[in-house]
């Protein structure tokens, strides 16, 4: 190495040094946003990783995937995709008619819809077990038919349907308003029916929004605690969810298996959310077309 190089390198900047300076000569704006997810997101997320890696791996294997753990994953996971799928439907459904049509008392409806919101989710987990028990007004007209939803698996579906419909209404609600019916109008004065219509003309710029909503709600649905608990009988290797069994395992002072499984539900949540995007990206991409 020449000497000049040798200069060079001891006087050019660290990028540690780089990036601070870039940090500090950021608009205002990104500096708040910067510091706001840092403290609220990610450094809890890094958090509760650390927490989980003083774990051996052997360990961390083992709580991760015992057989306990796995049935609550495909509990949670697959019952959270069954919620998110069925919202999608009934949700599009729900904001094309708040938004298309005018009818008696739609501010009144229109408002309920967002009644999961604000409602604690341990009272809409004892209304929802009240109502759908086998003595309920919904849960007496099933039980005839043999179907049990109170301390059920399909308990826990229905209290994840209900906390994440709003997600899918109010997420397809202003795009549908946003919609020019005259595209409608062309498509029928040119002999399209309504469905041809709906599946081509109106559903492809709508899927974007629509897989959204569904993203929205499945986030929703995996991290709920308060309504299912009450709802479900929170039997092993029935009913049981992830975020049950990390509050039991918190009860039994196990804090590191509670925060290895949180990771693991962190982690399938996020590659989920990452697959959606994606597909997100896919429908507007074949919306440009």
């Amino acid at each position: 190495m020449t000497v000049s190089s040798a200069v060079d390198t001891k006087n050019k900047p660290s990028i540690w040094k780089v990036f601070i300076n870039n940090l500090i000569n950021l608009p205002w704006t990104w500096r708040i946003t910067i510091l706001y997810l840092t403290f609220m997101l990610f450094m809890p997320i890094l958090a509760m990783f650390l927490k989980a890696s003083t774990e051996p791996p052997a360990k961390f294997w083992e709580i991760a995937t015992n057989e306990l753990a796995l049935a609550t994953y495909k509990v949670t996971f697959v019952t959270s995709l069954f919620a998110a799928a069925v919202n999608g439907v009934f949700g599009t459904l729900i904001a094309w008619v708040l938004v298309r049509y005018d009818f008696p008392l739609k501010r009144i409806i229109d408002a309920t819809v967002d009644l999961p919101f604000a409602l604690p989710t341990s009272v809409a987990g004892l209304t929802l077990a009240t109502v759908y028990s086998d003595n309920g007004w919904i849960g007496s007209l099933l039980a005839p038919l043999g179907i049990r939803v109170s301390f059920t698996h399909l308990g826990v579906g229905v209290a994840m349907i209900f906390i994440s419909l709003p997600f899918v209404v109010r997420t397809v609600q202003p795009v549908l308003q946003e919609m020019e019916q005259e595209i409608e109008e062309a498509a029928w004065s040119l002999g399209a029916s309504q469905w041809q219509t709906f599946t081509k003309v109106i559903l492809p710029p709508l899927l974007p929004t629509i897989l959204t909503g569904v993203a929205l709600g499945f986030s929703r649905a995996v991290g709920e605690y308060g309504s299912t608990v009450i709802i479900a009988s929170n039997t092993p290797f029935q009913d049981l969810i992830a975020p049950v069994l990390i509050f039991q395992r918190l009860e039994q002072y196990d804090y590191s298996g509670a925060t290895v499984i949180g990771v693991v539900l962190l982690s399938i949540s996020l590659v989920l959310l990452i697959a959606i995007n994606f597909l997100q990206a896919w429908a507007r991409r074949y919306d440009n077309r």
